[in-house]
């Protein structure tokens, strides 16, 4: 990649021709072979890059409500699935062990903000239960994940 050899004959006239009659290596180097090979890269990792979203599949409800804004720290986030099961980020967790779990986690991180995802099937007394826990583990502020899109009720 890179270094080429000339051949001896010049290009016509005598400027062209050389004495010594041996061929010299050529100093210009070869871009396109790297260029190629940084779009299939960039192809790639643009593929690959919404794969690599965490988290439990649930269908979320739909509501007309503005995002939260971002944090420094990577978001915690607990999930009650549509047969009830509880998971904080993707590890599945008993009911009876979630407040000792997340008490642990509070201990260790600097934010209180937690995220909860529900699926919409879930009864609301089961969200609310959750939230209890939630709170009662240590986390004050909580925030509800929902898909953008739904009844604006009114609003613009």
């Amino acid at each position: 990649m890179g270094a080429g050899v000339m051949s001896k004959e010049g290009g016509g006239g005598r400027r062209g021709r050389r004495r010594g009659g041996r061929a010299r290596p050529m100093s210009e180097i070869n871009v396109t072979p790297f260029v190629d090979v940084m779009l299939v890269l960039l192809i790639i990792f643009m593929v690959a890059a919404p794969l690599m979203v965490v988290g439990v599949p649930v269908k979320l409800p739909e509501t007309a409500a503005n995002s939260l804004p971002t944090e420094q720290e990577e978001p915690l986030t607990v999930t009650v699935t549509a047969e009830g099961a509880i998971m904080i980020q993707t590890t599945d967790t008993p009911s009876a062990e979630l407040i000792p779990r997340l008490r642990s986690i509070a201990a260790e991180r600097d934010s209180d903000r937690i995220y909860l995802r529900a699926d919409g099937a879930v009864p609301y007394e089961q969200v609310m239960q959750v939230m209890g826990a939630l709170n009662k583990g240590g986390f004050k502020n909580i925030g509800l994940v929902t898909d953008p899109g739904g009844p604006t009720m009114g609003g613009n």
